[in-house]
This record gives structure tokens, C-alpha cells and sequence, in this order.
């Protein structure tokens, strides 16, 4: 389960998020299962967050840092992915259906068993893994 502290933290907002972000950087925030369908974390400093499980189902992720962050089995299903940056991001089993995903950095994410039927062109997928 997610650290409730985190979940309340992102959930004030992008700027709170990322202040505390820049003030903790060595935490680890822990937002597994955690339901931020529909919610807008445009710029997001999530980061080597672990978003294990967590419901981000028409959120609004464009541009955000989601670099080394677990997202294995997220919903990502239609959330705005824009120029996200998901380096070396686990995304095995994750739901990108719908997912626009134009623009972002998947260099060396992981995306075994990872759904992306219908995703927006333009991504970037170089060094991307697919293995499962």
C-alpha cells in the first residue's frame, strides 16, 4: 500500500510535489496502488517513484519526470503521456491503451506484457524493452 503522507502530498498539487521533491531527494515516494485517475500532475517530478499498481487512468502525466519509476501493472489507459520522460521506467504489464504517449522517452524502459494497442505515433522507443 502507499505511504498515505505521499499520496496527500501530490494530491495538494504539481508545485507542492515538487518543492517537497527537490527538498527530499534521496526519498523514494511510494504511491503504489494509489488512485490518481483523471488528475492533472502535468510536470510532476515522479521520479523513481513507485506507482506499482496505481490507478493514472486519464490523468494528465505530460511532461512529467517519471525516470526510473515503477509502474508495472499501472492503468494507464488514455493518460496524456506527452513528452514524458520514462527512462528506464518499469512499465511490464501496464495498460498504455489509448495512452498518448507522443514524444515521450522510453529508452530503456521496460514494457514486457505491457498492453499499448492504439497509442498515439511519435514516441520515442529507442533501446525500449519488450521482454517479458
Amino acid at each position: 500500500m502507499a505511504n498515505d503522507k505521499h499520496v496527500a502530498l501530490l494530491k495538494k498539487g504539481v508545485a507542492a510535489w515538487n518543492e517537497w521533491r527537490a527538498k527530499n531527494p534521496d526519498i523514494r515516494p511510494d504511491l503504489r496502488e494509489a488512485n490518481f485517475s483523471k488528475a492533472d500532475l502535468n510536470r510532476a517530478d515522479l521520479s523513481l517513484a513507485n506507482l506499482s499498481r496505481a490507478d493514472l487512468s486519464r490523468a494528465d502525466l505530460s511532461f512529467a519526470n517519471l525516470s526510473v519509476a515503477h509502474l508495472n501493472r499501472a492503468d494507464l489507459t488514455c493518460t496524456n503521456l506527452s513528452g514524458a520522460m520514462l527512462n528506464t521506467a518499469n512499465l511490464s504489464e501496464a495498460n498504455l491503451t489509448f495512452a498518448n504517449l507522443s514524444f515521450a522517452n522510453l529508452s530503456w524502459a521496460h514494457l514486457g506484457g505491457a498492453r499499448l494497442s492504439k497509442f498515439e505515433r511519435g514516441a520515442a522507443l529507442r533501446l525500449a524493452s519488450f521482454q517479458q
